[in-house]
């Protein structure tokens, strides 16, 4: 089974509190995103949204410029039917976060919690962070919840790696400053505990040269 597929089957056969990974609201990331985007305006992707409640949260606190990507459509679907008439004023996409057709230089703000660490294969992260470096704003921050040095190896039957925030600022380079990282203990809705790292990262690419 592919990727997709594998994704497609997950949301189409489970409820959200079905899964491990699930939590009513993301406050970490709504606290470390606010903090970050200095505007109600600022262009915010939430990559690996599915059905998450952080859009909902995001859009209630009066952001206005929001993506969802998600490689499951089934997930997608229900966080629309979720927001109801509100789903209109958001931008949803269906793809892989690795190698999907984002636009350049346009967001402010690039929140993922736990897709990156689902790439296990060097290429995969590679194409993940020259997604990041086209489609980050210069200055754009990047938020970012993998699973930490004591993480679980395995989630929804998938491998996974786990990183500190070393390992992590190692994967992204030198165009990527750490600016903050946490590590935080996540309760699952079937009552085990996960360790997840936060961080957070400034973007700086190279200045671009004039063109002749």
């Amino acid at each position: 089974m592919d990727t997709q597929a594998h994704w497609e089957q997950v949301y189409g056969t489970k409820s959200p509190q079905e899964t491990s990974w699930y939590q009513p609201h993301l406050r970490t990331s709504l606290d470390w995103i606010s903090h970050a985007a200095n505007e109600q305006a600022a262009r915010i992707i939430d990559v690996g949204g599915g059905e998450s409640t952080l859009v909902d949260d995001l859009f209630a606190m009066g952001y206005s410029a929001l993506t969802v990507l998600d490689v499951a459509s089934a997930a997608i679907k229900k966080s629309q039917e979720r927001l109801g008439p509100a789903a209109q004023s958001v931008d949803w996409l269906v793809g892989d976060a690795t190698v999907a057709a984002l636009p350049a230089r346009t967001y402010d703000i690039w929140h993922d919690r736990a897709v990156f660490h689902f790439l296990t294969e060097p290429e995969q992260r590679e194409a993940y962070v020259r997604q990041l470096s086209s489609a980050l704003k210069s200055g754009g921050q990047v938020i970012i919840a993998t699973f930490g040095p004591q993480g679980p190896q395995k989630c929804s039957g998938l491998d996974t790696r786990r990183y500190d925030a070393e390992a992590l600022q190692n994967e992204f380079g030198p165009d990527f400053r750490l600016v903050r990282s946490s590590i935080l203990q996540h309760q699952t809705p079937m009552g085990a505990t996960q360790q997840f790292l936060y961080c957070q990262f400034s973007f700086s690419p190279p200045q671009e040269g004039p063109t002749s």
